[in-house]
């Protein structure tokens, strides 16, 4: 693998790691919009208490994603994570014109976090993760 691919790959990881980042930061600065979300999309009512809780996991979260550690089981919860989110959104998804826009932008992430799992072996370059691990 050359250079340009490892950069290619720290890229996308850090890119990723940042949507779970800005996530986690949203459910501390408005977590009343986070309790809506859980209520509509995951039909799981949350306190606004779980949702400051749910977002310091998601910036521990983002910041292990973005170190490139326990890149199996942490890129591997991106893809989880991400999915069902997307999954979550299925009716806009489904008729994705005439409302918000950003929903169909779940998917080509959705994409982005399989293939840097898929990859992850390759995702050597700054990382605090050994070599073998």
């Amino acid at each position: 693998m050359n250079k340009h691919h490892k950069l290619g790959l720290f890229i996308l990881r850090i890119g990723l790691a940042s949507l779970f980042l800005l996530w986690g930061i949203d459910k501390i600065v408005a977590p009343e919009s986070t309790v809506k979300i859980f209520s509509f999309f995951y039909k799981i009512p949350i306190s606004v208490d779980l949702s400051y809780a749910l977002g310091a996991l998601e910036i521990i979260f983002s910041i292990v994603f973005a170190a490139g550690l326990w890149k199996r089981s942490i890129y591997g919860l991106g893809v989880i994570l991400h999915g069902v989110s997307t999954l979550s959104t299925y009716k806009q998804l489904l008729d994705p014109f005439g409302q918000n826009h950003l929903f169909i932008a779940a998917i080509p992430l959705l994409a982005g976090y399989i293939a840097l799992y898929l990859l992850r072996d390759q995702d050597t370059l700054w990382t605090l993760q050994k070599k073998g691990k």
